[in-house]
C-alpha cells in the first residue's frame, strides 16, 4: 500500500471554504491513472504551450506510478485511428464487457449537484488575449471554433505508453478495464480541468457516479476558458475551478503522491 493525501474542501457559514485533509493507503492494484487528452496540438495555442510544459512532469508522475503497480490508461479523445493495432488499444478493446449502474455519456455541470455554475467555467473558447485563428467570436464576444480541422492527431510524444498501459477513450472499454483489474481508486490528470477532465464519459463526474474513489491531480491539469472583463488570471481561473471540484465533486491529490518530490507548477511568468 502507499499513502494518498486527499485534499477536500469544506464551506463555512460565512460562504467561504478552507481545505481539509485526509490521510489514507491505497492498493497500486487497485489503483488507476487516466491521462485525459494531452495531445499534441491544440486549436488555442497558448492551451498547447501549457500542456508541452507539464508533459514531462506528468511522464515522470506515470513512470513512478507504474513502479509501485498503478496502472495507466492514455485516453487522446478523438485519436484512436493512430492506435489501431498496437497492443496497448487492443488491451482496452478486449477486456471483458462490465454493466455499469450508469450510461456513458458527457456529464456536464450539474447545478442539482453543483450549484451555480462559476461564471467563466460555461464561457467556451480560445483563452489568449488575441483569439487564435479559426476562433470566432458572436455577437457576445464569446469565441466559437469555427477553424476547418483541429490540429491534435495523437497524444504528445513526451508522455511515454509503456508495454503495460492501455488507450482508450470510451467510457464502456474504460469502465471495463477497471473492473477486469479490481480497480477502486482512479486518478485523473489532464486538459482541460473545467471541460473534459470533469466532463468526459471516463472524467471525473463518470467515475464519481459509477462509485470509483475518484480523484483530481490537481498539479497536472489546466483549464480552458474565455478571459472576462475584467480579465482574470488564467491560473487563478484554473485553481477556482479546483477549489469546486474540491467541495462539489471529489478530494484532490499531487503528484508528489507518486514521485515523493514537489508538486509541478507552470512558469506563471511565461505568456500565457
Amino acid at each position: 500500500m502507499f499513502p494518498v493525501l486527499l485534499q477536500k474542501r469544506v464551506e463555512n457559514q460565512a460562504g467561504k471554504s478552507h481545505p481539509v485533509k485526509e490521510s489514507v493507503y491505497w492498493k497500486p492494484e487497485q489503483t488507476a491513472i487516466i491521462v485525459c487528452d494531452m495531445w499534441d496540438d491544440h486549436t488555442c495555442k497558448q492551451a498547447a504551450r501549457r500542456v508541452a510544459e507539464m508533459a514531462p512532469h506528468m511522464n515522470k508522475t506515470l513512470n513512478a506510478a507504474r513502479k509501485k503497480g498503478v496502472f495507466i490508461i492514455h485516453a487522446p479523445s478523438g485519436r484512436m485511428n493512430f492506435y489501431d493495432g498496437t497492443p496497448e488499444r487492443q488491451r482496452a478493446l478486449d477486456a471483458p464487457f462490465a454493466e455499469a449502474p450508469l450510461d456513458f455519456k458527457w456529464k456536464y455541470w450539474n447545478d442539482e449537484k453543483e450549484g451555480a455554475p462559476l461564471p467563466f467555467v460555461r464561457a467556451g473558447g480560445c483563452g489568449c488575449k488575441v483569439n487564435c485563428k479559426g476562433w470566432e467570436p458572436d455577437e457576445t464576444g464569446l469565441r466559437h471554433w469555427k477553424g476547418e480541422k483541429i490540429p491534435w492527431t495523437r497524444q504528445i510524444k513526451t508522455i511515454e505508453i509503456a508495454d503495460e498501459d492501455a488507450i482508450s477513450d470510451n467510457g464502456q472499454e474504460i469502465y471495463n478495464l477497471l473492473e477486469a483489474k479490481g480497480i477502486k481508486n482512479v486518478v485523473l490528470m489532464g486538459v482541460h480541468t473545467n471541460l473534459c477532465v470533469c466532463g468526459r464519459p471516463f472524467g471525473l463526474r463518470q467515475m464519481v457516479y459509477q462509485g470509483k474513489n475518484a480523484v483530481l491531480c490537481r498539479d497536472l491539469t489546466d483549464s480552458l476558458f474565455q478571459q472576462n472583463n475584467p480579465p482574470l488570471s488564467h491560473f487563478r481561473g484554473t485553481e477556482l475551478v479546483i477549489e469546486h471540484i474540491e467541495m462539489k465533486i471529489c478530494p484532490t491529490i499531487t503528484s508528489t503522491t507518486f514521485t515523493g518530490k514537489p508538486a509541478f507548477r507552470f512558469d506563471e511568468t511565461a505568456t500565457h
